[in-house]
């Protein structure tokens, strides 16, 4: 009676979506401003490239060292279009070019800008872990219709419904392991 390869269906397209937030997450992390210049902070930074919005990576060689950023066009004429991206992506950097490249200083965090990146973190972490249980719900409906349609036993869906949430929690503990290391190196002051 019980169809367990729809069920292994199942619980490999959740994990897999499941995944796919998570590796969200990371990118956005990734991406959070912390003390020091990190090429990352301008993966969100689009640049009108003739008409069309490119990442600035795609455009750009972009550089990190401790203190400062640099961005070298591949076209220079694209040069005052790249400072401007940077400025209005308020991620509270003050692009200067000389021409030829783009120097982004990274001044040191105050305490207030700490905070509020800690605030952001949380809030960008609690969407995930929404999406996570959205991806579990989602997953639940499934297997309750599965054995509503008499494909699976009641005794497979108690089963899968607590894989499920094993997996739910399995990602959601990933996703709050990396965002307290983040908040950790955030508030680290050096």
């Amino acid at each position: 009676m019980a169809d367990s390869g729809s069920l292994k269906e199942i619980q490999v397209q959740l994990k897999t979506r499941m995944d796919k937030a998570v590796e969200d997450f990371r990118k956005e992390m990734a991406a959070t401003r912390t003390g020091r210049a990190s090429v990352h902070m301008l993966d969100a930074v689009t640049v009108d490239y003739y008409g069309s919005q490119m990442p600035l990576n795609q455009i750009a060689g972009v550089h990190a060292e401790a203190q400062l950023i640099t961005v070298q066009p591949f076209d220079p004429s694209v040069l005052a279009a790249i400072e401007k991206a940077i400025r209005t992506a308020d991620l509270g950097l003050n692009p200067m070019n000389d021409g030829k490249i783009v120097r982004i200083p990274v001044p040191p965090l105050t305490e207030d800008r700490r905070k509020d990146l800690v605030k952001q973190l949380h809030k960008v972490l609690e969407e995930h872990r929404t999406a996570v249980r959205n991806i579990r719900r989602d997953g639940n409906d499934a297997i309750k219709k599965a054995t509503k349609d008499k494909k699976i036993a009641e005794d497979d869906e108690k089963r899968a419904l607590d894989e499920i949430q094993k997996l739910t929690d399995d990602e959601i503990k990933k996703m709050e392991d990396m965002s307290k290391a983040k908040e950790k190196e955030v508030m680290e002051i050096k």
